[in-house]
């Protein structure tokens, strides 16, 4: 609900703007206003514009959504899969705490998850990295299937949600936004390629930058699709 000036009002204002850190009525008011900053900067014509908005309002920079990549036949076909699987109450995976931290817990009933912390043997026996054995582990206790899978800090996690991919795990969604100098492009490159060829949507970016905070606001995003879609707001194809 807006007011006649287009502003949010009282509990949809609330909603809206909940995950952003907004409990107050001057907090939501600069919330609302840097997001309709951003939508002056970036397109808000489809379902892929409002995760290049929230993409552009976490990092702070209007470049950014050119930098965001859409895997499926569409570019709204992440956006539609992850607000499904929001609706279904799929799980939410995350790679590490701080992005789990970041996932929004109003406007669904999704268990939210961490990887990291599972699969310590694994790493310990192996020397792979604690993040890609946790999520080894947890794939293989079926957890990432038909999920929202989410990879906001470490490059091999990333990889290692590819292998699993590869080998015939079926997220609903991947959202990938590793950061760093080391391996982090090329870990969302192979999602890219592993996910495109076997049909798994996924939202990601290219460059070295990214992170948990941008891996929290876009899969936040997909679940306020999700509730614009249950409030009969937004149409999933």
């Amino acid at each position: 609900m807006t007011t006649d000036d287009g502003r949010a009002d009282g509990a949809d204002a609330f909603e809206a703007y909940a995950d952003l850190g907004a409990t107050t009525e001057d907090a939501m008011a600069i919330a609302e206003t840097s997001m309709d900053r951003v939508r002056e900067l970036v397109p808000d014509e489809t379902l892929a514009d409002r995760v290049r908005q929230k993409s552009v309002h976490a990092t702070g920079d209007p470049e950014f959504q050119h930098l965001v990549r859409f895997t499926g036949e569409t570019e709204d076909e992440p956006v539609v899969a992850g607000a499904r699987a929001v609706l279904d109450g799929r799980p939410i995976v995350t790679d590490i705490t701080m992005v789990k931290a970041g996932v929004t817990g109003r406007g669904h009933d999704c268990p939210v998850r961490k990887a990291i912390g599972n699969g310590a043997d694994l790493a310990e026996r192996t020397g792979m990295t604690r993040t890609a054995a946790s999520v080894l582990e947890l794939d293989r206790r079926d957890v990432y299937e038909g999920g929202v899978a989410v990879v906001g800090n470490a490059p091999t996690a990333a990889l290692a949600l590819a292998d699993c991919i590869a080998a015939g795990t079926r997220p609903a969604v991947v959202v990938a936004t590793p950061v760093g100098f080391v391996r982090a492009a090329e870990s969302r490159r192979r999602l890219r390629d592993v996910a495109g060829a076997h049909g798994v949507p996924a939202i990601t970016n290219v460059g070295r930058r990214g992170g948990s905070g941008l891996a929290a606001g876009l899969t936040n995003e997909l679940v306020h699709v999700a509730s614009d879609a249950r409030d009969g707001e937004v149409d999933l194809p």
